[in-house]
């Protein structure tokens, strides 16, 4: 009987390690592409890395156990709002390749606004949580029970959403076409 549960704690500490390894490269593949996306010069080239960014997010709610998270993330970011953000760039005919012209002067002013909303974000989460660890037995919420919630209490924030994201759809094609 010892030797069952030791063979048990062993598995278990395994797994949690392979899911700690699997996050740790989830997460810097997503923070390479965030840099990579900011410092380009190509404005397709940025789309395609955020593209790569929101699948490492979509990836680390899969590993979280939030499949309907995940499935919201692939289908709302990776579909919609980059189809969106490429019709932008190319109805607006944007130049393909490297542009000499933009002023990249302002980096610095970027970078303290980052260090800035980093600080204030870690400093409200660890005045919430008061360093509390999360229960580890806590179960995630399934996808039953947030499409229950949300298609019953905020169908109608839902539907205004998809309304609204129709409007600058039609308002990009509006400002980009020529008279």
């Amino acid at each position: 009987m010892n030797l069952l549960l030791q063979a048990e704690t062993a598995l278990s500490e395994t797994g949690e390690w392979i899911a700690n390894g699997f996050f740790y490269l989830i997460a810097t593949v997503a923070v390479v592409a965030a840099l990579k996306m900011v410092s380009t010069k190509n404005v397709v080239h940025a789309a395609l890395y955020l593209l790569v960014v929101l699948s490492a997010v979509a990836a680390t709610y899969v590993i979280l156990g939030a499949e309907f998270a995940a499935a919201t993330q692939v289908l709302v970011y990776l579909g919609a709002i980059m189809v969106l953000m490429l019709f932008g760039v190319m109805l607006t005919r944007a130049k393909l390749g490297n542009d000499e012209e933009l002023d990249h002067d302002q980096r610095w002013i970027g970078s303290l606004v980052g260090v800035g909303m980093l600080a204030v974000m870690s400093y409200s989460l660890w005045e919430f949580y008061q360093g509390e660890r999360l229960p580890s037995e806590q179960s995630p919420q399934r996808t039953q029970e947030v499409a229950l919630e949300i298609f019953s209490t905020y169908i109608v924030a839902f539907e205004a959403l998809s309304v609204l994201l129709l409007a600058a759809l039609i308002g990009a094609i509006v400002v980009a076409r020529k008279d």
